[in-house]
């Protein structure tokens, strides 16, 4: 089976196959070193007969990633999260409006190093049915609910050469509906989107 059609199978029935990929992803977990821990959620559910990704646009205001195309989620605050986990549901919940009550959480993806300064944590978690959307003025310019066919298979990934520290690298990113997603986002999307083109053992 190629990984194309490998991938296609596997979107028949997502969430199942999220429930059997993802406790096997081998976890890559990295040392704070003086960053500030900060978690987010990927979250998938369906609507219009297939399966969509939760993103946000931030604000223009906001102190980190102003405009920028993210996935819910934010800092850790100790006096008010016990655990990263509690971190990203909570965030969501402020951001978008979505309960954690009804969230069923398949596991971790490895954490990120984005340059603002934070490692990020990333959770996914899946719905039954799509939620009713109330995104927070403050922090949320646009919702958008990206279709996980569009994440995974040939031609999802868009390259495009950078500087970076004097020579070029390979930066890739993700397009929807006119919005790059770019960025750490980008990187945990695209080992998201690796699950569905792998066969769990």
């Amino acid at each position: 089976m190629t990984q194309h059609s490998l991938a296609q199978q596997t979107l028949v029935d997502p969430v199942g196959h999220l429930r059997i990929a993802l406790p096997q992803h081998p976890l890559q977990v990295l040392d704070p070193a003086g960053r500030r821990p900060a978690a987010v959620l990927v979250l998938i559910y369906p609507k219009h007969g297939e399966h969509v990704v939760l993103l946000t646009k931030r604000t223009s205001h906001l102190e980190h990633h102003r405009g920028e195309v993210s996935l819910p989620g934010g800092a850790f605050h100790a006096a008010e999260d016990p655990h990263l986990l509690h971190t990203a549901l909570r965030e969501t919940h402020e951001e978008v409006g979505v309960s954690p009550h009804g969230i069923e959480i398949h596991g971790q993806l490895d954490d990120q190093m984005p340059r603002s300064g934070f490692v990020i944590s990333p959770y996914v978690g899946s719905l039954p049915d799509a939620p009713v959307l109330i995104p927070s003025v403050d922090e949320v310019a646009e919702v958008l609910e990206v279709p996980l066919r569009s994440l995974v298979g040939p031609g999802a990934l868009h390259y495009e050469p950078r500087p970076y520290e004097g020579r070029l690298i390979d930066s890739f990113y993700y397009l929807h509906n006119g919005h790059v997603i770019w960025g750490a986002t980008a990187r945990i999307l695209r080992q998201f989107a690796g699950l569905f083109q792998a066969e769990p053992h």
